[in-house]
Formats: structure tokens, sequence, C-alpha cells
């Protein structure tokens, strides 16, 4: 004769469901999953973009590099130094450029090159006066870091400089490359 035994008695059999119905595989598998996707749009970026470092003619580049070097020691021979500053109660920059403490008075150009919005640049062509003072209109300056270059209407000179307004109210450029031998 069997036992029978009671159905509280009875041991329970549990059903395990499959493991796609558990969340903890379809978390473990996830990450390894994000960085598949990641490193295939890293891929696609790389060969859909075009490489901006690279240049066709590395010789034009280099005398290219060695002329910006003239005319930045041309700008430390004729001893050329600027003071600026921006008023912005009228709007306007105001400043003098000088060789060797006597104003010069021809034309030249400032450039305001914005730290991270090629948009907001700002060129300017200057003719100072015969005490070598200009004043110039200047709307939307914008508080930022600046990189100035001012040069002269040949390009023969060139001045460098930084610019952080309104921290730095005025800004001073020297030429002060050493002239070649």
């Amino acid at each position: 004769m069997k036992a029978q035994l009671k159905p509280a008695l009875a041991p329970k059999v549990q059903t395990m469901a499959p493991w796609y119905k558990h969340r903890w595989p379809w978390i473990v598998m996830s990450g390894p999953a994000i960085v598949v996707v990641a490193a295939s749009f890293s891929g696609w970026l790389a060969f859909t973009r075009q490489d901006a470092l690279v240049v066709d003619d590395y010789y034009k580049q280099g005398t290219a590099i060695n002329q910006d070097l003239r005319r930045e020691t041309a700008a430390s021979a004729m001893g050329l130094n600027m003071n600026m500053v921006y008023l912005p109660q009228s709007r306007k920059l105001s400043g003098t450029l000088q060789s060797f403490g006597h104003p010069v008075t021809g034309a030249f150009h400032i450039t305001l090159a914005h730290a991270s919005d090629p948009a907001r640049d700002i060129a300017l062509a200057v003719t100072p006066d015969a005490a070598g003072h200009f004043e110039i209109a200047m709307i939307g300056f914008q508080p930022s870091w600046w990189k100035v270059t001012v040069e002269s209407d040949s390009h023969q000179w060139r001045l460098n400089g930084g610019w952080k307004w309104p921290q730095d109210a005025a800004v001073d450029l020297v030429a002060d490359l050493p002239p070649a031998d």
C-alpha cells in the first residue's frame, strides 16, 4: 500500500522561467551592446568626415609659417607697440600704435578673433590721425577671450596677443621677437 502524502507535506516543484524572461541577463548584456553601438557610431563618424588636420601641400604650409615669423620679426625691428581700450559707453575701440615711441600714421587692420565662435570675429580697418591715435565704432563687442592681430595694410608686419575683456580693461601689444641677424 502506498502512502499518500498530505498536500501540505508534498514537496513543491518550482518551474524555472527561460533565461530571456529574467532581467539580469539583459542588464549584463546591455553594457557590451551599448559599447558596440557607440563604436559603430564612432567608426561611421571617422569614415564619413573629412580629416581637417591633414594638408595636401606641406611645403607651402611651411613657407607660410616662415613668412608669418618674418612679419613678427619686422614688427620687432620697427619697435612696434599698441595700446587699445574698449569704451562700452560709446561702443568705440580707442588706441595708439607707436614705433620706438613715435606715432604710426599708416593704415592697418585689427582682427579680434573670438575664442570659440568664428561668427563673432571682428575685422576693423583703421586709419589713425597724425598723432597715431584712432577711435573706431565697434558694435557687438562681448565679454570673452579674444585673439588680437594687428597688421599693416601691406602685410609687412604683424602684432599678436590675447585680450580677456572686460577683466582686462586695456590691451598692450608689444613686438617682442628679437630682430633677425
